[in-house]
């Protein structure tokens, strides 16, 4: 493939294929520039049209556009990304646990565009073990906001914008709870785990940590176990990301999340499609 092609070869297969049906073989030779061994052409093309449920095959190896699905997204490189990390009181939101801390990083056109942080009364004790992690301690939230006085900056600054975090379950879980707790409702955005994109686009690493990513990638992070420390840290290795998955040919947020879903219905045998490629004049 070609790492940072202007053009996606997602993009690319989409709009041939707007055109109409096509062979593996003759989408292998059109979009991706391959013409050697058939069976590593269709592994290309499985490898990054697979999961992504836009794109169906045959069993004769041809491959169509779902009619049932829009294609083409915006691109990434034109989406918000509010890149987000809390501190918690610990646990989970259900048996009353609170946000201490909350901060969140605007990434767009490739770059940080913004930041806000603020720490956040919980109206509740925070546990020693929590005050060990993050420094953060009943005096210093004493004074601070509670959650419903910054509950509306905290949405308009999530509102028409990639909800991304490290883990994201566990953030959007509290943030979400907070926000509806306070306002009655929360954003319908979509949601995107730098720990899931590191698990399918970053290979040969043992773990994806915050830790060991920032490592991975020279990221320093200037407070670790604060909101706005991991924040940060977090939005610069989803930059990184990012670049990952232009490598693999993603460029919108549909076929991303496709890709790090992977295919949930059954998909046809690469092997059928290999011998089709073999036998196809």
């Amino acid at each position: 493939m070609t790492r940072g092609a202007p053009t996606s070869l997602v993009r690319r297969a989409a709009l041939r294929l707007q055109e109409g049906p096509l062979h593996t073989h003759d989408l292998a030779r059109e979009v991706f520039g391959l013409s050697g061994y058939p069976g590593a052409a269709a592994s290309a093309v499985f490898h990054l049209l697979g999961s992504d449920s836009r794109f169906q095959v045959d069993r004769t190896g041809t491959w169509s556009l779902d009619p049932d699905r829009h294609p083409l997204g915006t691109p990434l490189r034109d989406l918000s990304f509010a890149v987000v990390d809390v501190e918690t009181t610990g646990g989970g939101r259900g048996v009353g646990h609170r946000i201490i801390e909350f901060a969140v990083v605007e990434v767009r056109g490739g770059e940080i565009v913004d930041e806000y942080q603020t720490l956040v009364n919980p109206g509740r004790s925070i546990p020693f073990g929590v005050v060990s992690l993050t420094g953060i301690h009943d005096g210093m939230v004493s004074g601070a906001p509670h959650f419903e006085h910054v509950a509306d900056e905290i949405q308009s600054r999530l509102d028409g914008r990639v909800f991304v975090a490290h883990n994201v379950a566990f953030d959007w879980r509290f943030v979400s709870m907070e926000l509806i707790g306070a306002l009655g409702d929360a954003p319908d955005v979509p949601r995107l785990c730098t720990v899931r994109m590191a698990r399918r686009l970053v290979r040969g690493l043992r773990r994806r940590n915050l830790d060991e990513l920032s490592r991975h990638y020279g990221v320093k992070i200037h407070a670790r176990h604060r909101a706005h420390g991991d924040a940060l840290a977090t939005a610069r290795i989803l930059l990184r990301l990012l670049d990952e998955a232009a490598g693999e040919g993603l460029d919108d947020l549909e076929s991303l999340m496709g890709y790090l879903a992977r295919r949930r219905r059954p998909r046809p045998d690469p092997n059928q499609t290999v011998l089709a490629l073999e036998v196809d004049p």
